[in-house]
């Protein structure tokens, strides 16, 4: 007992500080999400979380496409959509979204949610069966950010 009043006589005693760093590295952000991801865990029970993802390559073995999110707890959130500017139109981003949605179901997900601003693709989730929940305008100014989805 008397260690444990001693070590939280210690911590009662220590000084934190905030620290500004707006250059987190992508180790950084990995290190926040697994600790995020423990706590989430730990809180639910579930700990099925994967990645999804799939990419697009041209010829020269460049990125042109890319959807990536993840799966956990039934759920999916589709986090990042993008496609090329020189490849956009050409059905790419549909193939990419198709295949997300395969997969998610093919993991036992009940939905799949995503975020996209106005000028980006909602009306492209919506032709693929993603219905909007939430708007919230102003975000970025003079735009609206739309969350959206789709039940499986």
């Amino acid at each position: 007992m008397q260690h444990a009043a001693i070590a939280l006589a210690w911590m009662l005693a220590m000084t934190l500080q905030i620290e500004p760093r707006h250059d987190l590295s992508l180790d950084d952000i990995d290190a926040i999400e697994e600790r995020l991801y423990e706590h989430n865990s730990h809180a639910t029970g579930r700990h099925d979380g994967r990645g999804l993802g799939f990419v697009i390559r041209d010829d020269a073995g460049q990125m042109v496409g890319v959807a990536a999110g993840y799966t956990w707890a039934g759920t999916s959130e589709l986090k990042q959509m993008w496609i090329d500017e020189a490849y956009r139109g050409r059905g790419y981003g549909r193939a990419l979204l198709n295949a997300f949605v395969t997969e998610a179901r093919s993991r036992g997900v009940l939905q799949i949610w995503v975020a996209s601003y106005d000028f980006q693709a909602p009306h492209m989730y919506e032709k693929a069966g993603f219905k909007r929940m939430a708007e919230f305008e102003g975000w970025p100014e003079g735009h609206t950010n739309v969350v959206l989805c789709k039940t499986l």
